[in-house]
Order: C-alpha cells, then sequence, then structure tokens
C-alpha cells in the first residue's frame, strides 16, 4: 500500500507518472506537487522547463534529462536507481507523460523488471480541448502531430475518412492553414474546432467547418500559441459532397451505434440545424424499438 504522500517519508521505490499543468501553474494537483517533493530523481523532457514548475512551487530536486534522443542511455540509470529502491518521478515539458511524449519505453521496461509503476493524473491537452470543442466525445482518436508536407497530411487524414469518431490531433500556428484544408480536401467540409492557448490568458477556441476555419487562417495569418484540433465524426456533411441524400433518420440511427441517446441527438441536431429536444425525442424511440 501507498505510503501517505506528503507525510515527509521516503516514498515506496516506483516511476512515478506525473502529470504536469499544460498552461496555468494552478493546475497543478496537490498530490502531483507533493509527489515531486518526495521523490529521489525527476526524470523530465527538459530540466530548464521543469525547473520553472519546480521553482514556482519551491521544491528543489535533482533533475535528470529523459526524451527521445537520449532515451537509450537514460533508461538504464533510472531503472537501476529504482531496483536499488528509489523513487523517480516522469514529467514531460507539460500535461501527461507519454501522450505523444517520451516515456512509453520507459515505463514499458519497468514493468519488464518488475518494478512499480503509479500514475499522478492531471492536465492533457486532448482532454481539455475535448472538454470544450463541442464536438462528440462518445468515441474520439488521437492522431498525435500532423505529418508537415501537404501530401503526407492528406493521406493522414484520408486514412481515417470512415473512422467514426472525433479525430484529435496537434497542429503548429504556422501550419493551422494549410492542415485545415487538407483535412477539408480528405474529411469533406465537417465541423471543427481549433482549441488554442488552453489554460493560458488568450485561450480561445474557434468553430466553424475545416474551410471556414482554414479562410479564417489564410486571411488573419497564423495565430499565436499552442494548437489542439478537434474534427467532428463523418455525418451528413460527408454524404452531401458525395451527391447523396441521408435523411435525418438514417443519421439518428447511425449515430446511435457509435453514441449515448445525449450525444446522437446533439451530434445530428448540429449537422442538420434541426430542434434538439426532437432529435432527443426520437432517438429515446428508436432506442426502445430495439
Amino acid at each position: 500500500m501507498m505510503a501517505e504522500i506528503g507525510s515527509g517519508k521516503k516514498l515506496p521505490a516506483g516511476l512515478y507518472v506525473v502529470a504536469t499543468p499544460i498552461g496555468n501553474l494552478s493546475d497543478i494537483s496537490a498530490r502531483a506537487k507533493e509527489v515531486l517533493k518526495n521523490v529521489d530523481l525527476i526524470a523530465c523532457e527538459d530540466t530548464r522547463m521543469t525547473g520553472k514548475l519546480l521553482g514556482a512551487y519551491l521544491i528543489k530536486k535533482a533533475m535528470l534529462p529523459y526524451h527521445e534522443h537520449n532515451g537509450s542511455l537514460q533508461r538504464p540509470k533510472i531503472l537501476g536507481k529504482i531496483a536499488a529502491g528509489g523513487s523517480v518521478a516522469l514529467v514531460s515539458d507539460a500535461g501527461t507523460p507519454l501522450i505523444s511524449d517520451p516515456g512509453y519505453k520507459l515505463v514499458d521496461d519497468a514493468y519488464d523488471n518488475g518494478l512499480r509503476v503509479v500514475a499522478i493524473p492531471g492536465p492533457s491537452a486532448v482532454v481539455t480541448a475535448l472538454s470544450i470543442a463541442g464536438m462528440p466525445t462518445d468515441r474520439f482518436l488521437f492522431m498525435g502531430f500532423a505529418p508537415t508536407k501537404t501530401q503526407a497530411r492528406t493521406t493522414w487524414f484520408e486514412a481515417e475518412k470512415n473512422t467514426a469518431a472525433s479525430l484529435v490531433y496537434y497542429e503548429s500556428a504556422k501550419r493551422i492553414a494549410g492542415s485545415l484544408r487538407d483535412a477539408a480536401t480528405a474529411l469533406g467540409p465537417r465541423p471543427a474546432a481549433v482549441c488554442r492557448e488552453l489554460t493560458k490568458k488568450f485561450e480561445e477556441v474557434v468553430r466553424g467547418t475545416l474551410e471556414e476555419i482554414a479562410d479564417r487562417y489564410e486571411t488573419s495569418g497564423p495565430p499565436k500559441g499552442e494548437i489542439v484540433v478537434v474534427i467532428a465524426p463523418p455525418g451528413k456533411h460527408d454524404s452531401e459532397t458525395a451527391g447523396s441524400d441521408i435523411s435525418t433518420e438514417a443519421l439518428l440511427v447511425a449515430a446511435l451505434k457509435h453514441m449515448t441517446v445525449k450525444s446522437a441527438a446533439a451530434f445530428v441536431a448540429e449537422v442538420t440545424g434541426e430542434k434538439r429536444k426532437g432529435l432527443y425525442a426520437r432517438a429515446l424511440e428508436l432506442t426502445a424499438e430495439k
């Protein structure tokens, strides 16, 4: 059983995977702070970034750089320290480690060596964006960072054209307009949301179709800050571009295969413009008929 964190006692040996703020430092959990205070070592993506976080909370702790370029060299050191009875925290520059950040191989090797792995959950840009994008969340696919070249990016999107889930990916500000344009080419005029500077002073969510948002950024130029893009699942907007005519009823039936009644009604209301209340009532009827 895990010792009480914050007691000032040495933590049990293990690898502690610690989520840190993605912007607002106040989002760090009390548990995360106490773990960072009490571990023997912090393995971090960038000691400068983690140093700023530790400094904000007056935490002085030995740090070891751990990233994709030095992982093979540092893993034996980290695993050896834990095997000898030490406690090591793994953090990324921001958010939850392993979510498009280094750490997978370290966690995998820890398990292979019979070592303890402990999750200290907290902020994640993916989940934060999904929570405020206004897109269906019953099913979603996190795709990581988009390719940098147009052809590769278009192919990347086309591979998920029929995936019945919201698509979530990271993009740089300078490539956002081209990225959205390529997504529109591959996926059609789907609803989307560009979530920028999450939890920070200038947090912003821009919603519209992929083409509309691409037009916006082509006109205004690249925005500032870090970006998460959320794209709605396939729906009526896709079938219209193919020249077919899918009824609202058929769309609702399809949505109910992958979503709750409430989410299915909300999604169909968004893509068709029909009243959510009526769609919800019909969705309940369709569910009862099964």
